[in-house]
């Protein structure tokens, strides 16, 4: 998908270093993932060494360039519009009737204390994870988001970064092929504004549709986290929400820790067991807090009403 953004005034040529802003047209970035590079050439750098012992140091430094900073893309994402076949966000019938519904505002209630406490950190990404497969944290992940996007003035980016089997554009009934493929972007090779897709002035989405076996590789390879640090430069978002895989079925979602500020855990109240609980906060650790459990699928006699 190429980039249709034009302006009616001349842009500046951007600095070759800025991965960001529009070159020519296009938000074309480099290839990150490591490449195989030459041995450095011990000889010449003796010969180097060498010629250059003796040269004094510079009295004065050159002056380095100024850092432009970056450039807003919150207004040049692409658009998508949920279809009506979803009942998270805004749109449909579904939607209208879902907002009034035990389940919605027990999401508007997490929202508010998870909003509080990631202001009170200056914390951004956070983590939605469960211990085994089918516990709901695809759908908890969306709701919240959902809940998230109608703060007025507020900016959350939702990504599916369960890669083994994503499902965030089934459940939100969204078109993952209108966006670039989500390894070439965490690589470098797909404009942040040609990947992630807003769907409100208030929340933005990256999808996935192919199912990468090399995920946890993918995960801890130092392009990664550069690809997400400009998508927070370029973005600005009070929060990311990371949909990730089982924490205990794989090895993703621990490769990715050192990426998360926060971890909300989704249990299931049909199969999860106190053992896997304790499972979770050992992998966990201290390597990034636990902010809570959720509990979902509970019996409905377990629920105290107020």
């Amino acid at each position: 998908m190429k980039d249709t953004f034009t302006s009616a005034t001349a842009e500046p040529e951007a600095a070759p270093d800025d991965r960001m802003v529009p070159s020519q047209g296009s938000f074309t970035r480099p290839r990150r993932f490591k490449t195989a590079t030459r041995p450095p050439n011990v000889e010449a750098e003796l010969i180097v060494e060498h010629s250059t012992k003796n040269v004094p140091a510079p009295l004065v430094n050159e002056p380095s360039a100024p850092v432009a900073p970056p450039r807003d893309l919150w207004g040049l994402l692409h658009e998508q519009e949920p279809g009506k076949d979803q009942h998270i966000l805004e749109g449909s019938q579904a939607a209208e009737d879902f907002r009034a519904t035990d389940v919605s505002r027990a999401f508007d209630l997490l929202r508010t204390r998870l909003r509080q406490t990631v202001k009170q950190n200056g914390w951004i990404n956070i983590g939605i994870a469960s211990p085994t497969k089918g516990c709901g944290s695809t759908f908890t992940a969306a709701n919240l988001a959902a809940s998230l996007s109608r703060v007025p003035s507020s900016r959350t980016v939702l990504m599916d970064f369960n890669m083994r089997a994503p499902g965030m554009a089934k459940v939100l009934d969204m078109d993952p092929s209108q966006s670039g493929n989500l390894r070439d972007f965490l690589a470098g090779d797909v404009a942040i504004s040609d990947y992630i897709q807003r769907v409100s002035d208030t929340l933005a989405i990256g999808l996935a549709d192919t199912a990468l076996e090399d995920a946890a590789e993918i995960l801890q390879d130092p392009a990664t986290a550069v690809s997400l640090a400009e998508m927070r430069a370029a973005l600005n978002p009070d929060i990311v929400l990371f949909d990730l895989p089982p924490l205990l079925t794989f090895d993703d979602t621990a490769a990715f820790l050192p990426q998360l500020d926060g971890v909300l855990l989704v249990s299931d109240g049909t199969q999860t067991m106190a053992k896997h609980l304790a499972e979770c906060e050992r992998v966990l650790g201290n390597q990034v807090p636990l902010l809570g459990v959720i509990l979902n699928r509970a019996r409905a006699s377990s629920i105290e009403r107020f």
